[in-house]
């Protein structure tokens, strides 16, 4: 099997709230690429209710060791949930994204970018008496930002907000909190990563 690399930043999506370690997508995305004859050691730096800017300082306080044969990246619920200004995640994105880019050989096309899935649709936002509609429109914001920026840069881009609003009509995509996806849910996002990150990993 060809050893390869990868590293998952991010926040609860990617740690995986709500579900067990293999569960999550990264854990699971690393069984799909070993299926196809990779060794993958997998290296997360996320935590629950990070920002841009904390997700930065993580990548800054651990311990790295690039290049990296794959890296994927979604960040920015937490920004949008805080209200924080639109503006300012254009920017910390793009630097987070050039990050990511670096902590490779410098190929844009190995790093794989998720858009924000859409917590408007959760129980727990029902119970926050949140406006579905408003939380929508404002994650449809943030991810035209993050797509735009990626496409810019010449990485992968994947949408997984569609999957994320099919919740609102199938509890079985959510953990048991009513906020985070299941495995169900991450199962089916690692359908749409994996040929991507095969793509990029031919390249290498």
């Amino acid at each position: 099997m060809k050893p390869i690399s990868y590293l998952a930043l991010g926040d609860s999506y990617t740690i995986g709230e709500g579900v067990e370690e293999e569960e999550r997508f990264p854990e699971q995305l690393a069984l799909g690429l070993s299926d196809q004859g990779f060794d993958v050691q997998t290296q997360i730096i996320a935590r629950t209710g990070w920002t841009t800017d904390e997700l930065w300082q993580g990548i800054e306080s651990n311990e790295l060791t690039p290049p990296y044969d794959l890296v994927t990246l979604l960040i920015g619920v937490n920004n949008q949930y805080r209200g924080r200004d639109v503006d300012e995640y254009r920017l910390e994105f793009e630097y987070l994204l050039d990050k990511a880019i670096s902590l490779t050989s410098g190929d844009p096309s190995t790093v794989v970018v998720l858009s924000i899935p859409d917590w408007g649709v959760t129980p727990f936002a029902r119970g926050a008496a949140v406006s579905t509609a408003q939380v929508a429109t404002q994650i449809d914001e943030y991810n035209e930002i993050n797509r735009k920026v990626t496409e810019e840069k010449g990485a992968s881009y994947i949408d997984v907000t569609g999957i994320s609003r099919k919740a609102a009509g199938d509890r079985s995509l959510l953990a048991k909190d009513g906020l985070h996806p299941s495995a169900k849910m991450y199962a089916l996002w690692v359908e749409l990563i994996l040929p991507s990150a095969l793509s990029a990993l031919d390249i290498r």
